[in-house]
């Protein structure tokens, strides 16, 4: 198995580079390697147009290039499908639309960079066929005891769903959706002018089935003519153990509603953790502070320790001194998808006494006493 290259280095692009130096690297390489202007090697070009496009999807989005920045590709395989990128995950593109969407002579007429790979129906088919539904986002915030453990919950999710009457095509019973005569089913309409030697295209929407490439003479009744219609619908999740703020679920067909029948877009769960007062978190590993006599400091003690699951004894040293960071193996946060717990570490407080009894000051003033002895 091939391996990835790196997203960064596939745009050209540094690290910290912008939106913008994103946006305008990518513009740059996807008019270089698009397949129709490399009629030498059209595969190649083609691999190496999607190779840039699964780049921009990731690092033009901000929540998807946080987690690729911290886990590297395996933070967004969750993001795409069991295979990996295809064009139905690309979302970004408006982006590069206006580079190609006047290329029509050169794409040989009636083709477009859209039907050829963002969910038209071929590089020479018609824009009227199967459109995919739009993705969804649903936040949902969780503590961090829930994010360590994992939670199986039911939501709502008001969405656009496929008329169960007319089956997602807008006619109504017995009729049938028709090819516009304006356009002849293309849903654009090109007009031609001549001025002097030069020849001026453009390209619109067809204004009589509004860019549709079909005609609905007898609408259904359920959804008006739209072939979907709003629904809110109960959808089981499953956050794993280990989730941190930033994780993301992909579940896959569970957002809007197609058109034409198109597939449903997904829906993406995006998890919050929320600030717990008594532990920080750094992956899987979590810190926290204790505070400790000063004899215990010096002769040594075992406290009991609040961790995320409960109690837990440690060892304090012997002479350990004020900030010294302990360790609690396997007391830490559960890893995303398995590997075992983190640790915790907690670092140690020496509490100095505002207020002593006469027996203190004087024990403290005899000890004070015999280190000097000792060291002299």
């Amino acid at each position: 198995m091939a391996t990835k290259r790196d997203y960064y280095e596939v745009l050209g692009v540094d690290k910290k580079a912008t939106k913008e130096e994103i946006k305008k690297a990518y513009r740059k390489l996807a008019k270089k390697f698009h397949p129709d202007l490399n009629k030498d090697d059209p595969e190649t070009a083609e691999e190496k147009f999607k190779e840039v496009s699964e780049a921009y999807e990731v690092l033009a989005d901000e929540e998807k290039r946080k987690m690729y920045d911290a886990y590297g590709h395996a933070g967004i395989e969750n993001s795409f499908g069991a295979n990996g990128f295809n064009w139905n995950d690309f979302t970004h593109y408006r982006d590069i639309s206006d580079i190609f969407g006047g290329m029509d002579d050169i794409f040989g007429g009636g083709g477009s960079i859209f039907d050829m790979f963002f969910g038209g129906s071929g590089r020479r088919g018609r824009r009227t066929g199967p459109v995919r539904g739009a993705d969804l986002r649903y936040d949902i915030e969780i503590s961090l005891e829930t994010a360590d453990q994992g939670l199986e919950r039911i939501i709502s999710v008001p969405r656009n769903v496929q008329c169960d009457k007319c089956y997602g095509t807008g006619a109504a019973e017995g009729t049938s959706p028709q090819n516009c005569q304006t356009c002849g089913g293309s849903g654009q309409v090109k007009n031609v002018q001549r001025r002097g030697y030069s020849q001026f295209i453009s390209i619109n929407a067809c204004p009589s089935c509004r860019g549709q490439g079909q005609i609905i003479e007898k609408p259904c009744q359920k959804c008006n003519g739209a072939g979907k219609y709003k629904k809110t619908g109960k959808i089981s999740i499953k956050i794993p153990p280990g989730s941190d703020t930033g994780t993301r679920l992909r579940l896959a067909g569970e957002g809007e509603a197609g058109s034409r029948g198109g597939p449903a877009g997904d829906l993406y769960i995006i998890i919050h953790v929320t600030h717990h007062p008594d532990f920080a978190r750094d992956g899987r590993h979590l810190y926290t502070n204790t505070t400790i006599s000063y004899p215990e400091a010096a002769l040594g003690a075992e406290v009991e320790i609040q961790t995320l699951t409960g109690k837990a004894s440690m060892k304090i040293p012997p002479g350990t001194q004020p900030g010294t960071i302990l360790r609690l193996r396997g007391k830490g946060v559960n890893s995303l998808g398995g590997g075992g717990r983190g640790d915790l570490h907690v670092k140690v407080n020496v509490e100095v006494p505002k207020k002593m009894s006469k027996d203190e000051k004087r024990l403290l003033k005899e000890l004070d006493r015999l280190k000097k002895k000792i060291n002299k």
